[in-house]
């Protein structure tokens, strides 16, 4: 319940208690809103039972974490009937990058397009131009 509290927020919280409701009503008023959390508990668990009651036997083994959105999909994606662990056990990541990077870095060394069957190296560099030779003018990018 109180995962996200550290240990001097706690403290805090303890002392800000005392000062306000004082060491007397204090023990009272923990009884009281402990009462209060469990009447909470019990309504959501009856209002938990009526609904699985409503909805019949079909429905025996429905989970209310289920409804949670990451909880259904993650639920349905483990499901065995959709062939999805085959799928996913037989891509390897980091093989099919390997192959990406291979393609990309590797150099062709045939000399012209046309006897590699049209394509085009988009590996080689272009020449790099003269001093005196100034770069393309671009009249819309001023």
């Amino acid at each position: 319940m109180f995962n996200d509290i550290g240990p001097l927020e706690l403290i805090t919280l303890v002392v800000l208690a005392v000062l306000v409701f004082g060491p007397e009503k204090l023990p009272k008023v923990i009884q009281d809103v402990m009462r209060t959390v469990r009447k909470i508990r019990e309504f959501s668990e009856s209002a938990k039972q009526d609904i699985r009651s409503e909805l019949g036997p079909e429905f025996k083994d429905f989970e209310f974490e289920d409804l949670n959105p990451k909880t259904f999909i993650r639920k349905q994606l483990d499901n065995d009937e959709l062939g999805l662990k085959e799928i996913r056990n037989g891509f390897d990541l980091k093989k099919e990058m390997a192959e990406v990077t291979d393609a990309v870095h590797s150099t062709d060394t045939s000399p012209s397009p046309s006897s590699s069957g049209g394509r085009i190296d988009m590996t080689k560099k272009p020449d790099e131009p003269g001093k005196d030779d100034r770069p393309p003018f671009d009249a819309d990018a001023t």
